[in-house]
């Protein structure tokens, strides 16, 4: 656990280590199999592949990289006839977002695993079923890590996460917990998870009340509560930007007063939740039809 936190060498070598990503799998498979997701040894395997995981689709090895891309090129080059509205080229880029990766294969092994749609269901299951915060918030992290940036692979587990493992309903109770990294890291990949624009709706309908609930009434005292809330704000401004309806669904759930009051505090401490509110408050006016009942 303690080495794969080491940087960007030590993950290479642990990712290349023969049987290692396997057997903390399989580890992990059979104490969810026994009932068992609270112990020590769980945590670990979780916190190990939580960090092996980490800037993954960057330090992918070539061969793993080329065997991704490949098919999102090939999109590319089957698409650059531009069509006559402007919307083409938008679906064309959603239609990349879903790509599914070409190598999910059904016996994955070692570095393949790390986002194979067996471990995303795993890690949805742990957060589902442990009550140990560590490993509650590692596999909000393994999650949170394989969703960063805007490659095919972010893309494809989003989406495994969202609609195919039924993953939000888990992550949307870790909104709720006492624990303050446990939150921050929920909210974190909720946040990558709404860049995905195919998966915003489901997103808003599912956790888009909850993020209003947990949503302070004013900017919080503290740094790890304060990066929270402007992630909740970055959240909504993606759920919202494009979608009245979702902006509306924000303001029935009595989240405007709150963004407001987040908004106008004026310390530089934590203007980075301010900053975000204002920014998420920007993009509501965008909704005309909404002025009336924004003045209301």
């Amino acid at each position: 656990r303690n080495m794969s936190s080491a940087g960007p060498e030590g993950r290479k070598k642990m990712r290349e280590c023969e049987g290692l990503i396997d057997s903390l799998v399989y580890y992990i498979q059979g104490a969810i199999a026994d009932h068992e997701p609270n112990d020590k040894a769980t945590e670990n395997c979780v916190c190990i592949l939580h960090n092996l995981s980490y800037q993954l689709e960057i330090e992918l090895p070539e061969s793993y990289a080329q065997s991704i891309y490949v098919q999102r090129r090939n999109i590319s080059n089957n698409d650059k006839t531009p069509g006559c509205f402007g919307t083409r080229s938008r679906k064309v880029k959603e239609k990349q977002q879903d790509t599914p990766l070409p190598e999910e294969k059904s016996n994955p092994k070692g570095v393949e695993s790390l986002w194979h749609s067996t471990l995303i269901r795993i890690y949805l299951s742990l957060i589902a079923k442990s009550t140990r915060n560590y490993t509650q918030e590692a596999s909000l992290g393994a999650l949170q890590n394989l969703t960063a940036g805007t490659g095919p692979m972010p893309f494809a587990v989003a989406r495994t996460v969202v609609q195919k493992a039924n993953g939000l309903p888990s992550i949307r109770a870790m909104l709720h917990v006492s624990h303050p990294a446990v939150k921050k890291t929920a909210v974190s990949l909720l946040r990558n998870l709404s860049r995905n624009t195919s998966l915003q709706n489901d997103i808003a309908r599912e956790v888009l009340p909850d993020l209003v609930s947990v949503l302070p009434e004013c900017v919080p005292g503290c740094e790890v509560a304060c990066e929270t809330t402007a992630s909740i704000c970055y959240t909504l401004f993606n759920l919202t930007q494009s979608s009245s309806h979702n902006a509306r669904l924000l303001l029935s759930t009595h989240g405007l007063p709150k963004v407001i009051a987040i908004s106008i505090n004026d310390s530089n401490m934590f203007s980075k939740a301010s900053r975000a509110a204002s920014v998420l408050l920007y993009s509501l006016w965008s909704h005309t039809d909404l002025h009336s009942a924004y003045k209301k």
